[in-house]
């Protein structure tokens, strides 16, 4: 065998080998990603239900907080009667 088809063979081995090593690659970041968009989705919904647990707690709280404030008026407009 000459050297230009031994040349031409190799050179067809390398470049298949990182074509197909390229694909692996592509296709295991394209996971890791995917992954990542789990991870971020369940965060989102964690944060989602913290956040209107805190909603709960704070209409509670403002409630409260109106009702106290209504019976303190009442109880000053009683008192200048």
């Amino acid at each position: 065998m000459s050297r230009s088809p031994k040349v031409v063979l190799g050179l067809s081995v390398v470049l298949m080998a990182a074509t197909v090593a390229r694909v692996h690659l592509k296709q295991w970041q394209d996971l890791q990603r995917l992954h990542g968009g789990v991870i971020r989705d369940i965060e989102r919904q964690n944060w989602k239900k913290e956040n209107i647990s805190l909603l709960g707690e704070q209409i509670i709280l403002t409630e409260q907080l109106e009702a106290e404030t209504e019976k303190m008026i009442v109880a000053k407009g009683s008192q200048k009667t």
